[in-house]
C-alpha cells in the first residue's frame, strides 16, 4: 500500500506503535526508516506512558497478574518454603475482580503490551526491566518466580512471549506447556482443575509463544512438532467451527477488540496465521470473515472492549474506528491475498 492511500495516511496520524508498524507491513518501507520510527515507542505515545507507570523495583501496580498482590506472593513463597500454608488471596482484589473484570494494570499485562507496541527490547530501559522482574516479581501462585511460569497455560504462554521479546531464558515454561497439551492437540488454561478438552482461546495463546520463541531460538523437534498438532486443533475447526456439529461456537468472535488480552477472536487467530506465514483452504472461510468486516471507508471498528481496570485505553469508544483493529486486518488480507495469487 501506498502512503497516499486514504487508510494508511489515517494510520500513520496513530501513535509511533501504529506507524512503525504501518511503514514495515503494509509500506515495505527500508528497515532503517521503521526501525527509527520503532525507537520513538520508548520515548513518546504509549510506550513512554507505560514505562513511566514502572516502579524502581520494575513492577507495575506491585503485582504479578493483579495490582497489589508482590507481598501476597512473597509471603506465599516464604510460607511454602518453610513448609507452611500460603495465606488466603487478598479479598479486596477479589471483589475488584467480581465486580469489573480483570484487570490489567499488573507487571504482566503491562509487558504483554510493551512487547505488542514494539519498544525496542534490547533498549536500556526494557533490558533494566528485565532483570529487575526476573529478580523481584513474583506470581500470585505459589510465588513462583515471574520467568519461571506457573500453573495457568494461557499465563505461561504470555511468559514465554515476554521472555523470548526480552532475550530471557524460558526454556523451563516451554516445558511445563509441553506437558499440558491435550490428547485433542489442545489446551485448557481449566485443564489443572477439571476434565477439559481444548480451548481456542488457550491453544492460540500457546501457539503463538512456541511460534515466538522458535523463530528466536531455533526452537526443538518437539516444540515444533506441539505447535502443530495445535495448530491442527485450530484449522480442523477452521478457527470457529465445532469439530462434531459444524456450528459457530461463539457469536462473539466476530467482533473484534484491542487489546485481546487473552480472549479469541477471528482477528487474533488470522493474525497469527498470517505470521506463521503458510496459506491452508481451511483458513478461507475465516479470512473472508475478517473482509466482510471492513466498513465502507476501508476502516475496521473496535469491538467488544473486555472490561477490567487499565492505566488508559489505547483506543475508544466501541464502534469507532480502530486503528489497531485496522493495521492488523490488512496485515492479514495483504498475506492471504498475496497467498492467494
Amino acid at each position: 500500500m501506498s502512503d497516499d492511500d486514504p487508510v494508511v495516511q489515517w494510520l500513520l496520524e496513530g501513535d509511533p506503535a501504529i506507524r512503525w508498524q504501518v511503514m514495515r507491513d503494509l509500506m515495505d518501507a527500508p528497515e532503517a526508516e521503521w526501525s527509527t520510527e520503532r525507537a520513538r515507542t520508548e520515548h513518546t505515545g504509549w510506550g513512554s506512558r507505560l514505562l513511566a507507570l514502572r516502579a524502581p523495583d520494575g513492577l507495575w501496580a506491585d503485582g504479578a497478574c493483579f495490582p497489589g498482590t508482590a507481598d501476597f506472593a512473597q509471603a506465599t513463597a516464604d510460607a511454602l518454603a518453610a513448609g507452611g500454608t500460603p495465606p488466603p488471596f487478598p479479598e479486596p482484589h477479589e471483589d475488584l475482580t467480581r465486580a469489573g473484570g480483570q484487570p490489567w494494570t499488573a507487571t504482566y499485562p503491562v509487558l504483554l503490551d510493551l512487547c505488542h507496541l514494539g519498544v525496542p527490547p534490547d533498549s536500556a530501559v526494557m533490558q533494566e526491566t528485565a532483570g529487575l522482574v526476573g529478580r523481584n516479581c513474583r506470581w500470585e501462585y505459589d510465588g513462583l518466580p515471574f520467568f519461571t511460569g506457573e500453573v495457568d497455560c494461557c499465563i505461561n504462554a504470555g511468559t514465554i512471549l515476554i521472555g523470548t521479546y526480552l532475550g530471557v531464558d524460558v526454556e523451563l515454561v516451554v516445558q511445563r506447556l509441553l506437558a499440558d497439551q491435550l490428547p485433542d492437540g489442545g489446551w485448557n488454561c481449566w485443564a489443572e482443575t477439571r476434565h477439559a478438552p481444548g480451548s481456542f482461546a488457550s491453544t492460540l495463546d500457546v501457539v503463538d509463544a512456541f511460534l515466538r520463541w522458535e523463530r528466536a531460538t531455533g526452537g526443538a523437534d518437539e516444540g515444533r512438532a506441539a505447535r502443530a498438532r495445535g495448530e491442527e486443533y485450530l484449522l480442523q475447526r477452521r478457527l470457529f467451527r465445532s469439530l462434531r456439529t459444524g456450528d459457530l461456537v461463539k457469536p462473539e468472535w466476530s467482533q473484534f477488540s484491542y487489546p485481546p488480552r487473552w480472549h479469541y477472536d477471528l482477528l487474533k487467530a488470522t493474525d497469527y496465521f498470517a505470521r506463521r506465514g503458510v496459506p491452508d483452504p481451511r483458513l478461507d472461510e475465516a479470512i473472508e470473515r475478517v473482509r466482510d468486516k471492513r466498513q465502507a471507508d476501508g476502516r475496521w471498528l473496535l469491538e467488544n472492549t473486555h472490561p477490567g481496570a487499565v492505566h488508559f485505553r489505547f483506543e475508544e469508544p466501541d464502534g469507532a474506528p480502530s486503528r489497531w483493529n485496522t493495521l492488523r486486518a490488512l496485515r492479514v488480507l495483504g498475506w492471504y491475498d498475496a497467498s492467494v495469487a
